[in-house]
């Protein structure tokens, strides 16, 4: 069982559902990871922020899985923005992965009080040139970040990796890249300690379906064209997790769990994504 493949705008692919690894440590993420790509996943995503991309290798190189089929994300933290700068980001990150290069590589954060996040951006458009990564893309970024990058520089991003769950659906943030041909990844994909899974309307529709709360609200992500990254360190779920292809939800109900939006949004999270 393994995710489809949905194309980017750099004419590479990424698998729909990855496995998310915030906030494990080095020891939890080694484990966990080969044991997710025993079960399926292909897609693994880390960040330097997160502090367990030497744990994230060690499960990689101790897989069994080729690593030209495996998807490797990883995110370049704001001590590396600025012109060139990054180009030690990635150097650090693949050093402590094992690897010569990653799939895709992010900008963290735009942080723009700091006003550098476009010569960064032109730093990763270098290194994906130099083949250091295959793919290059932002997070947490707002359309407005998105606007000036693209009017700045000559490479639209593939992905912008951003918080979306039904009580977050960030429509204008995905109306923007859906626009531009940018991806949404949607991290935290679950909600926040399980308060989203116990609202009794996923519950509801979890039972016509026979599927866990979390099976609908993936199936939500998916169906929508969306990448969802869940984390999980148990087995069942992480199965549980993949297993989201065999069925579809109603118009109705994709709208219904759409309703659920808090109109809260939320910027950059500072705990760690």
């Amino acid at each position: 069982m393994t995710a489809p493949l949905l194309p980017m705008n750099d004419g590479r692919t990424i698998p729909q559902i990855g496995l998310g690894t915030w906030p494990l440590n080095d020891r939890q993420a080694e484990t966990v990871v080969a044991e997710a790509v025993a079960i399926g996943y292909r897609h693994i995503d880390t960040a330097v922020r997160y502090g367990n991309e030497t744990g994230v290798g060690r499960g990689i190189a101790g897989c069994g899985v080729p690593r030209e089929q495996l998807f490797v994300t990883t995110k370049v933290d704001g001590e590396f923005q600025g012109a060139d700068r990054a180009a030690g980001g990635i150097a650090g990150s693949l050093r402590r992965l094992g690897l010569d290069y990653v799939d895709l590589l992010l900008i963290h954060w735009p942080l723009p009080e700091r006003d550098q996040y476009v010569s960064t951006w032109r730093t990763l458009e270098r290194l994906r040139t130099e083949g250091l990564t295959r793919s290059i893309g932002v997070s947490n970024f707002k359309p407005s970040h998105l606007e000036r990058l693209m009017a700045e520089s000559s490479v639209v991003p593939a992905v912008n990796q951003i918080q979306v769950h039904p009580f977050v659906t960030r429509q204008d943030h995905r109306r923007f890249g859906a626009d531009h041909g940018i991806l949404t990844v949607s991290y935290s994909p679950l909600g926040r300690a399980g308060e989203l899974l116990r609202h009794p309307l996923l519950e509801g529709v979890a039972r016509s379906h026979g599927k866990t709360p979390a099976q609908i609200v993936l199936r939500w992500h998916v169906q929508q064209g969306l990448v969802p990254i869940p984390k999980s360190a148990d087995p069942r779920r992480l199965s549980e997790n993949l297993d989201v292809f065999g069925f579809s939800l109603t118009a109705e109900e994709l709208a219904a769990i759409g309703g659920l939006d808090t109109g809260k949004g939320v910027d950059s999270d500072v705990q760690g994504h």
